[in-house]
């Protein structure tokens, strides 16, 4: 019998209140909701402004140690802060993944001498962040990075390939659209579909579908899927000679949340439990290789007002920090 892990999907929980508004954040709660967007009914208001408040004293608080918070990264406000940690978490729901055993060998693709930099935007390999908005979907944008990135190297065209295209017709491999999904399985699924459609052919619509796939709109396909050893030398060597990897976080925490910018490092993240899938699309380091601030250079999926204009820095060599290595992949094309 298969063990399981489980792969949730990110976010907090704070429970406190404040009995009232405070004045002297009138400015920013107003410019704020012009900024993303947001409106209330009456009721509303009060209960969003108060879980605002929260979140924007504790990012404050945050910020104050030694000007780039505590664990040498920074938070902001951003278009989650009228939600509790509860309220995000069930926004993304948990996400059964199962393990399974290591197939094909890749010890023949590890090199020795790799690059102390790299990053594939620079070479063409990675599309723009998009959003995925009311969708548990981070599992698909992951996967079509990862094969967008592989379709480039084999072809020398970057194509944004389809997320809706894997949560509308990925149920079959054990997916469930909007509620939740995984690496693996979307991966099997375009294998055994024999393709995948564009985003210009089939759009994101941040809602599950039926499944509309036309064979004669496939832009990529892919032979089959590695599994990467649980180690991040090895993630390191995979980044360095193959491209971006898909890859999943333990992402429950408020840091995360409201990551800014920096090398994150969160003392409570798990190296065992992952809840987020993200794409790795480089590594490197700040200031002297010595002091050890190495990072990975990681694409989210919750658009660019968020992080590093929708990336993050991962703190690199730090026992496997927040499970980067714990859940990795990618496809052969």
């Amino acid at each position: 019998m298969i063990p399981a892990v489980f792969l949730a999907v990110l976010c907090l929980g704070r429970a406190s209140y404040a009995s009232s508004p405070d004045p002297t954040l009138d400015a920013e709660w107003q410019q704020w909701k012009i900024k993303y967007g947001k409106a209330y009914s009456l009721e509303e208001e009060a209960q969003k402004r108060t879980v605002w408040e929260e979140n924007m004293k504790m990012i404050k608080l945050h910020n104050g140690e030694n000007g780039l918070g505590k664990y040498g990264f920074t938070m902001e406000m951003n278009a989650f802060g009228d939600m509790t940690g509860e309220e995000f978490r069930n926004l993304m729901m948990n996400i059964p993944v199962p393990t399974f055993k290591k197939g094909k060998n890749i010890q023949k693709r590890l090199a020795g001498d790799v690059p102390k930099f790299i990053n594939w935007r620079k070479k063409g390999y990675v599309t723009s962040v998009r959003r995925q908005g009311r969708c548990t979907a981070c599992w698909a944008f992951s996967v079509a990075g990862a094969i967008e990135g592989q379709m480039f190297r084999k072809t020398g065209k970057l194509i944004p390939l389809s997320v809706q295209n894997l949560v509308d017709c990925s149920r079959p491999q054990g997916n469930r659209g909007c509620f939740r999904g995984n690496t693996f399985l979307a991966l099997q699924y375009v294998k055994e579909n024999g393709g995948l459609e564009s985003e210009a052919t089939y759009p994101y619509e941040e809602k599950e579908g039926p499944c509309r796939y036309s064979l004669e709109n496939s832009t990529a396909s892919i032979t089959g899927l590695v599994l990467v050893p649980k180690s991040e030398k090895a993630l390191m060597n995979l980044v360095a000679t193959i491209g971006p990897i898909s890859v999943a976080i333990d992402a429950r925490h408020d840091s995360f949340q409201f990551y800014k910018g920096g090398i994150y490092h969160e003392p409570n993240c798990s190296s065992s439990i992952v809840t987020h899938a993200m794409l790795v699309v480089g590594y490197g380091f700040e200031g002297r290789e010595a002091d050890g601030r190495k990072y990975w250079l990681v694409k989210n999926s919750m658009g660019k007002k968020w992080g590093i204009r929708g990336y993050m820095k991962i703190a690199k060599d730090q026992r496997n920090h927040c499970g980067i290595a714990t859940y990795a992949m990618y496809p052969t094309v």
